[in-house]
């Protein structure tokens, strides 16, 4: 009944690097002696989160995914893939890191697209960990949500400003951001992202949705915009390029959820191998068992699964710039194994598993909404079998391929 961070082997970050494997076991110290330690304390407690991002900051750990030019370590996302999994160890470790969901996608995408007048109201402050940020594109039914075409939300022009007018909901981080990138249609088959400053007449970030997990500072908030007027310089990227201007965001950003999450479920399978090791029952210790080993043996697979996918899908990303179907099979899979792992880690520990003694169902509760959020299963699928579907017919009609 161990969090013993040694219990199973940690992966080196051999394809960045020595600069980079250096980086990353920085991270790994900092969050298994400094962060875990005090998990717990770090999303109500304001002092104990800002001591450690000033200690992250110190030690040059702080902001891995924002550019240099900002403050950040402005990493690759295949030298991102190795820190962003040890950050991920802990809940508690991509806020202090500031490498958390929304705002480490929202600076990607303020890096990519927003006017350098932008950059240093939005970016410069996001990336120091001065202020966050929402990303506010989903809508309650019939609006967008796995479809983002379906986008109720509209922004008009008036007199040189821009009038926005919709209902948002589960927009993550929403309670206490600083601004909101909000995604309207601006033409029957356009969209543009706007910059809604908090404070602007119209918006109202209202109630928390409950849900299983917990995790997000900021929650998952209903946001409401009611003739909500923002100036021409709030537009981010083109206008009607909104859809176009998100895929800088929502490719990468599935791939570093998928980063993260693969540490917390790396860490609970040696929170698992700790017990096993200890546990004795029928004569022998549990890791002795053979029904034992199945489990753990299913772990350690999608576990290097996991991560070679990952990184395979972060080095094209870095090669091409975009990857949309490498992130969607990526993100399908490791979700679906981290929850595997998780759950296979509580089963093995019985009554401490299900137990607030250990971390674990806290763990489980956390990871099952990976499935769903950042575009469900079944919608990746969807996704990827079409793409099949329709290389297959390009080349059966170029005579590239055999029946």
């Amino acid at each position: 009944m161990r969090d013993d961070p040694g219990s199973a082997e940690a992966p080196a970050n051999t394809t960045s690097g020595p600069a980079a494997d250096d980086l990353t076991e920085r991270v790994r110290s900092f969050v298994d002696h400094q962060v875990i330690p005090v998990e717990d304390e770090i999303a109500t407690d304001r002092e104990t989160c800002a001591r450690l991002r000033t200690a992250a900051r110190a030690a040059g750990l702080f902001a891995p995914s924002a550019p240099t030019a900002y403050g950040g370590l402005g990493l690759s996302m295949l030298e991102q893939a190795a820190v962003l999994e040890e950050a991920g160890r802990s809940l508690a470790g991509p806020l202090v890191l500031n490498c958390a969901a929304p705002d480490e996608g929202n600076m990607t995408l303020l890096d990519h697209v927003a006017t350098p007048t932008q950059r240093e109201q939005y970016l410069r402050p996001l990336a120091a960990g001065e202020i966050r940020s929402a990303f506010a594109m989903t809508e309650p039914a019939p609006g967008a949500g796995s479809d983002p075409t379906a986008l109720t939300t509209t922004a008009v022009r008036d007199r040189g400003d821009w009038v926005i007018e919709g209902r948002k909901w589960f927009i993550t981080g929403a309670d206490g951001a600083a601004f909101l990138i909000v995604m309207a249609r601006t033409g029957p088959d356009a969209a543009t992202m706007f910059l809604v400053d908090a404070g602007t007449p119209g918006l109202t970030v209202g109630r928390h949705i409950p849900t299983i997990d917990g995790g997000f500072v900021g929650g998952h908030c209903q946001v409401a915009l009611e003739r909500c007027r923002v100036p021409s310089s709030a537009v981010l990227g083109e206008v009607d390029r909104g859809f176009a201007n998100a895929q800088v965001r929502l490719g990468p950003a599935r791939l570093t959820h998928c980063m993260r999450w693969l540490g917390i479920a790396r860490r609970a399978h040696e929170i698992m191998l700790g017990y096993v090791l200890d546990r004795e029952l029928f004569g022998s210790r549990l890791a002795d068992l053979g029904l034992a080993q199945h489990l753990i043996a299913d772990n350690e697979i999608d576990l290097a699964a996991s991560r070679a996918l990952v990184r395979t899908t972060a080095a094209t990303l870095d090669e091409r710039g975009r990857a949309n179907n490498e992130t969607s099979i990526a993100k399908t899979f490791v979700s679906e194994a981290v929850g595997r792992i998780v759950d296979r880690s509580v089963q093995l520990c019985g009554a401490q598993g299900v137990s607030h003694d250990l971390p674990l169902a806290r763990f489980l509760a956390e990871v099952r909404p990976f499935r769903i959020y950042d575009g469900a299963s079944e919608v990746h699928r969807w996704a990827v079998a079409r793409r099949a579907v329709r290389r297959y017919e390009a080349a059966r009609t170029a005579g590239a391929t055999h029946a």
